[in-house]
């Protein structure tokens, strides 16, 4: 089935017209070039006759896996190994760090948001002396979130 499709679209492409452009080369008196298809604009330019081939991309043949070339610098695999559990003790240490600063980032601002100063009476100087504190558990949240998806894809 797939290999008519295959067929039936080759087949419709080859059997399509060219396309033709109208494309005209205008110089200006300091001789800078400029392009348009645009008939209105090409008083005094010369026309360029271009042809866009409709052509159908060739299909690769199936390969079987990545196959990296013979000269190719290659790991041993407890080198490997070894890596990846640096990688992931590196990253395991980051999240901790990153989840201390989070938990921190909220105590300030739950902090913040108990006090309540003078010369807010109206609330959105209240939000406006909070949005530093929201933002800051924002980037945490992201961070932790982002060291938590890249742990789970380590290998």
């Amino acid at each position: 089935m797939k290999r008519n499709v295959l067929l039936v679209t080759g087949l419709l492409a080859l059997l399509a017209p060219p396309a033709f452009a109208d494309i005209w080369e205008c110089t200006d008196d300091s001789g800078n070039k400029r392009f348009t298809n645009i008939k209105s604009e090409s008083k005094g330019c010369r026309l360029l006759h271009v042809v866009v081939p409709n052509t159908v991309p060739g299909t690769r043949p199936p390969t079987k896996a990545f196959e990296s070339p013979k000269n190719f610098p290659r790991v041993d695999g407890d080198t490997q190994r070894s890596r990846d559990a640096e990688r992931r003790r590196i990253l395991e240490q980051e999240l901790a760090n990153e989840q201390r600063l989070l938990d921190g980032a909220r105590k300030e601002l739950a902090e913040q948001e108990s006090q309540r100063l003078g010369n807010e009476r109206n609330y959105q100087r209240v939000l406006d002396r909070l949005e530093p504190f929201k933002k800051k558990v924002k980037l945490h949240e992201d961070n932790v979130a982002n060291l938590r998806r890249e742990l789970a894809s380590a290998r």
